[in-house]
């Protein structure tokens, strides 16, 4: 007879019958690669230490393991019962597997496994002193009603919790230190009043207000949206009542940082032309006030001061932060580690700014902490006595619609901005950026058949390469009519990086400036396209669409070899390089530069990344952490934007292509968005209606606030 697990006792028995075929069980999972070694061993070790350990409460350690690999802060059993296969992703996508449970040539799936077992029953396993508790302690999990936590991460969500609810608190005595005069006068000077009594709402205006008041906010917003004029109208607001402060009044101290490198260069970029462009002529102290607005952006890592082989920073509560204020751009992108760290690491009284999109993936670590906290944005949830402390100070009027008069403290820290100055009333972008928001799949539908011009869908198919090669090549998604005015229109493909990396290359004894001004050109230049996919493995991946676009560039003579090292090849940077100031997420081009006696030695080339211009120049053989980048994982693309984005859809559904996937990758697109749906529309339509729903307890822990 086959056994299964609703045959052990739910007593554990001196016999180890049970725990000998748990053993047997989590080892095929981790032979087939569903599960990693370390949710084995973390397993493995509990079972050990603690011998009368019933094999269920096993199962869910490993289970609580593996899910945090997945980006979940704990295991949440009541859901996993309800639907194994989606909320573990056991088999992971792709993986075939039988389902019983015979013998060790067989591997019974999680659903299989679990189809008799009760939650009264799970929890009943778990009542154990040694290994569980509900709360502080010293056991290394943690059961909070049905989430099941290692010990460490639900010590990070209750420290986040805590450290983000005492800033809260503070909220009522810095309105009162506040100068009401002062911040209205300011804001009024910074924003404008409209004239027309038609204008819309400036949640711009209204979420600098709030901030004003708070020493945590958020600023959330989708592309195009402001958030980055918001933030620089912010601090010179801060700086302005800080500096008229009476005669003690002195600059705060501002820091700006991001997650990654990539994002903290993109911030870099655009926040001195904002700083530059301040309406400051009319204040007080207006030139100060810009001068003691910062420029520079760096990574948290950086900020926190990252220490080798160790997941401590040299900033800590001991050790706190020389600052002020601190805003984190891409803020999505933080995990609930990170955030932890931040905040223990931030002074008493510093401010925290975090500034994101609320629908973006959130980071591939455990944690969505900028989308938890930002759940209720939509609906605005401001009381009374905040609507009308704002109209106050700003002339604005909130819609009846955004009010709760039981909004928590985090609701009145939360300024959602909502109106897109990147993308038009006629662009398809845009439309279907907010369809897939709305989980409207029959609103996708429409959009895509509206023919806009900077929206397309192509379908695709991995036995016929044409219609790939026509994209990735020349950018054309439709016809030769389309085809013949792409170049004109802007929508371009690979082969108009290389082109100019061709064409502009300079003489063998150019200057170095020379080479720069090149090197800045061809990396403009391939930022005018990117192949953006759901997947890393498979025909549809990064892996497969990495080397098929490289066999398609080859064959149209773009580029010479599609293996090693050669000129034009573009490589992503997987892993931060200090020693060669390179954030993992960095993007660089293989060039050349002239060595002795006429010849050439390949360099890729990386733009320094703090508005300057200047390329770092770096010998292939240094770099040990970089990937071919023609196909880009939508994650890994976060922080950037491209002219003309292609979203690279697979043939079949897939527990990652969510409504979150699919609208971060239509938002990486400036100007022209193509979806490449090897499995055609349907599969967008299917996208839109999955969410990312990452099992975590943090929004519950503001609830009371």
């Amino acid at each position: 007879m086959i056994a299964t697990l609703s045959d052990m006792p739910t007593a554990a028995p001196r016999s180890l019958d049970g725990r000998e075929q748990m053993e047997r069980l989590l080892a095929g999972w981790v032979e087939r690669g569903w599960l990693r070694d370390v949710d084995h061993a973390f397993a493995g070790f509990l079972a050990r230490e603690v011998a009368d350990a019933h094999a269920l409460l096993i199962l869910a350690a490993a289970l609580a393991s593996h899910q945090l690999g997945r980006g979940h802060v704990c295991l949440d059993l009541k859901a996993t019962l309800a639907d194994p296969a989606f909320v573990l992703s056991l088999p992971p996508d792709g993986s075939a597997a039988r389902d019983t449970l015979d013998d060790e040539t067989a591997v019974a799936m999680p659903s299989k496994v679990l189809e008799n077992i009760t939650l009264e029953r799970w929890l009943a396993t778990l009542a154990h002193p040694e290994l569980v508790s509900v709360g502080a302690g010293e056991t290394p999990l943690v059961l909070v009603g049905t989430r099941l936590y290692l010990r460490r991460y639900w010590q990070y969500e209750q420290n986040v919790v805590r450290a983000i609810g005492v800033r809260l608190g503070a909220a009522a005595q810095l309105e009162r230190e506040l100068d009401g005069d002062g911040l209205a006068h300011a804001l009024d000077t910074l924003f404008p009043r409209a004239n027309d009594a038609d204008a819309q709402t400036d949640w711009q205006k209204l979420a600098c207000a709030l901030a004003a008041r708070s020493a945590f906010s958020i600023v959330t917003g989708g592309p195009g949206t402001g958030k980055t004029t918001t933030v620089v109208k912010l601090l010179a607001l801060l700086q302005r009542l800080a500096l008229a402060a009476g005669e003690d009044g002195r600059p705060l101290r501002i820091r700006l940082a991001a997650p990654t490198g990539k994002a903290a260069a993109r911030l870099n970029e655009s926040i001195a032309g904002a700083v530059a462009r301040l309406p400051l002529a009319t204040f007080p102290q207006g030139d100060a006030i810009r001068a003691a607005i910062p420029v520079a952006v760096t990574t948290l890592h950086r900020l926190l001061g990252t220490r080798p082989d160790s997941r401590r920073f040299r900033h800590h509560a001991g050790n706190p932060l020389s600052l002020d204020v601190l805003v984190i751009d891409e803020a999505s992108m933080v995990d609930l580690e990170m955030m932890n760290a931040v905040l223990d690491a931030l002074p008493a009284g510093a401010r925290l700014i975090l500034l994101g999109d609320k629908d973006q993936l959130a980071s591939v670590e455990a944690g969505a902490v900028l989308g938890e906290l930002c759940e209720r944005a939509g609906d605005g949830h401001y009381t009374l006595a905040t609507r009308a402390w704002l109209h106050e100070m700003t002339g604005e009027q909130i819609d009846g619609t955004h009010l709760d008069a039981n909004g928590t403290a985090l609701d009145q820290s939360i300024a959602m901005l909502r109106f897109s100055h990147r993308f038009s009333a006629k662009s398809g972008i845009g439309k279907l950026a907010e369809a897939v928001n709305q989980g409207n799949s029959s609103k996708v539908a429409k959009v895509l058949a509206q023919g806009y011009a900077d929206l397309a869908l192509l379908e695709c198919s991995e036995r016929n390469d044409a219609a790939l090669k026509a994209l990735v090549v020349d950018g054309i998604v439709r016809d030769d009519a389309e085809a013949r005015e792409s170049s004109a229109n802007g929508r371009r493909g690979y082969r108009y990086y290389l082109q100019v990396l061709r064409d502009t290359q300079p003489q063998h004894g150019a200057d170095t400036a020379a080479f720069d001004a090149w090197a800045n050109r061809v990396l403009e230049a391939h930022g005018a396209f990117q192949l953006l996919c759901a997947l890393r493995r498979g025909g549809w991946g990064v892996e497969g669409l990495n080397r098929r676009v490289a066999r398609l560039l080859q064959e149209e003579r773009l580029i010479a070899v599609t293996g090693g090292w050669y000129l034009g090849r573009p490589v992503l940077v997987t892993r931060n390089d200090y020693e060669l100031g390179l954030m993992n997420g960095d993007i660089g081009i293989t060039l050349a530069l002239p060595v002795a006696d006429g010849a050439w030695s390949l360099r890729v080339a990386f733009a320094a990344g703090d508005g300057s211009h200047r390329i770092k120049w770096v010998l292939p053989s240094r770099l040990q952490a970089v990937e071919t980048v023609f196909a880009l994982t939508v994650h890994k693309s976060q922080g950037s934007e491209f002219t003309h984005a292609a979203l690279v859809l697979p043939e079949a559904p897939s527990p990652v292509l969510t409504r979150e996937l699919v609208y971060t990758g239509i938002t990486r697109a400036r100007s022209f968005l193509t979806i490449a749906s090897a499995g055609g529309q349907s599969i967008v339509e299917q996208a839109v209606q999955t969410r990312v729903l990452r099992a975590s307890g943090l929004s519950n822990g503001f609830d009371s606030q």
